[in-house]
């Protein structure tokens, strides 16, 4: 479990490094394998500004990795990650189901208590360049799973 971890957060970073620190007009460079600490080592420091920001500006929760499941992409996230399943209703509607928090290991049994965020905040992202980034861009980053 922990080396699956580890290597989920070393491919986030890699994914990470490649939305922050392209250029738009640039094709992304080939993927490479790295350590989670060589890969942080890899973020350019910039100056951040977070003029202009507003949650908005990340087109999210749209149909998600299936468009034609019905879920949006916060629905397809709880189901990805429930340690029970939910029963899924029409239109996508969730009852059911128990989530685990990985940081305190709570329980949560009601998908309408949970916050689906993102592992880099959606204004930290701005901060960080993506101001300068496409609306489809942000759109794909916000709804990245």
């Amino acid at each position: 479990m922990i080396k699956n971890i580890a290597r989920g957060f070393s491919a986030l970073s890699l994914a990470l490094v490649s939305l922050l620190s392209a250029p738009a007009a640039q094709a992304a460079p080939a993927p490479e394998v790295t350590t989670l600490a060589d890969a942080v080592g890899l973020v350019k420091v910039t100056e951040e500004d977070r003029t202009g920001y507003t949650r908005s500006s990340f087109k999210h929760w749209n149909s998600g990795d299936d468009a034609g499941d019905g879920c949006n992409t916060r629905n397809e996230v709880l189901l990805a990650e429930a340690v029970v399943a939910p029963t899924v209703e029409a239109g996508c509607k969730l009852s059911g189901g128990t989530w685990r928090s990985y940081y305190d290991g709570q329980e949560v049994t009601s998908a309408g208590a949970l916050d689906i965020d993102h592992m880099v905040p959606l204004a930290e992202a701005w901060d960080s360049g993506a101001s300068a980034w496409s609306a489809s861009r942000r759109e794909a980053y916000a709804n990245d799973q």
